[in-house]
């Protein structure tokens, strides 16, 4: 396989969980405000900082309210990180690898561009069932991309990057939590918590899940959810490893001696979490944990770049 096209499959995959996980967190923002008391909480602005780029939105828009945010994440073209760019992106790069997609696959991904793409020429704002719709559509492709082509070297670089992304973006909404949706410390462990971390788990598709295991809102046990369940397909554990099984799945296919520096960082990122508990990260600080975290899968994209993509695979 030519290194531009793991890059390509690479990164577009990365591109389609983004947009997903970008709806995700509109439409349970869009829920969310329905039910908090009204001017309790304003969730416009950490929804800005979940993207790490509240600079660029800041020397572009006066004000972090709702039509704003909603257009930066969803529609704003100018913004490379948009939902509306990353598909863009997403096509782009599977448009040059198509003979190595299924035609399901690509199908998938141009369909779900027009989709978003006409909603963005309406110039009306979406609702709480338009970003339902996107994430339907995200998982329509995420069940497509699996059952449709061979889980060879290529898929394995598709399903890498989706987990690598999928984990940068719940450590990311976990992080805003703790420290911007919560008004004030006397709201702890009151109904208006319990709302703001229910929100939380749907944003990940968890809450039934984490319902199922735990019979009351906790934030230990939400916050050990949210890192360490090694069953629930969106825990940073669960994504982490998912992805280390795919690079070595790559490793092998392109018959490495000995582990690249790629593997060797996403093996020392799942055996600190592996090795880690929820009480430690508490105890230590919640932002510095995610701040190491998100910092070591920086890395782990970095050293994949290196180790793959300036080279002529032999797969």
């Amino acid at each position: 396989m030519l290194a531009r096209v793991a890059e390509s499959i690479y990164w577009m995959s990365r591109q389609m969980e983004r947009a997903e996980n970008l709806s995700r967190f509109l439409e349970v923002t869009l829920n969310f405000i329905l039910d908090q008391p009204e001017n309790l909480v304003d969730p416009w602005e950490p929804l800005v900082q979940v993207t790490g780029d509240t600079q660029w939105y800041s020397e572009h828009y006066s004000r972090f309210d709702r039509p704003s945010v909603i257009h930066f994440l969803a529609f704003d073209d100018r913004y490379p990180n948009s939902m509306l760019s990353s598909l863009r992106y997403a096509r782009e790069n599977a448009r040059g690898v198509r003979e190595t997609l299924s035609s399901e696959t690509f199908e998938q991904i141009n369909d779900f561009y027009h989709f978003v793409n006409d909603a963005a020429l309406q110039k009306v704002e979406p609702t709480a069932d338009f970003f339902d719709q996107v994430r339907q559509q995200a998982l329509l492709w995420n069940g497509i991309l699996d059952g449709t082509m061979s889980h060879d070297i290529g898929w394995h670089f598709a399903n890498f990057g989706r987990l690598i992304e999928r984990a940068d973006k719940t450590s990311r909404i976990l992080d805003v939590k703790y420290f911007n949706l919560l008004p004030r410390v006397d709201d702890v462990g009151t109904a208006v918590d319990d709302i703001q971390w229910s929100a939380l788990l749907l944003a990940i598709s968890g809450f039934e899940a984490y319902r199922r295991e735990h019979h009351l809102i906790d934030i230990e046990k939400v916050v050990d959810f949210f890192i360490f369940n090694r069953r629930f397909p969106r825990s940073i554990l669960s994504c982490v490893a998912g992805a280390d099984w795919s690079l070595s799945q790559i490793e092998d296919a392109c018959s490495s001696a000995h582990p690249r520096s790629a593997k060797q960082a996403s093996l020392g990122l799942r055996h600190r979490l592996a090795n880690t508990n929820v009480k430690e990260v508490l105890a230590g600080g919640m932002h510095q944990f995610i701040d190491t975290l998100q910092l070591e899968l920086n890395d782990i994209g970095e050293a994949l770049n290196q180790d793959y993509f300036q080279v002529t695979l032999h797969a």
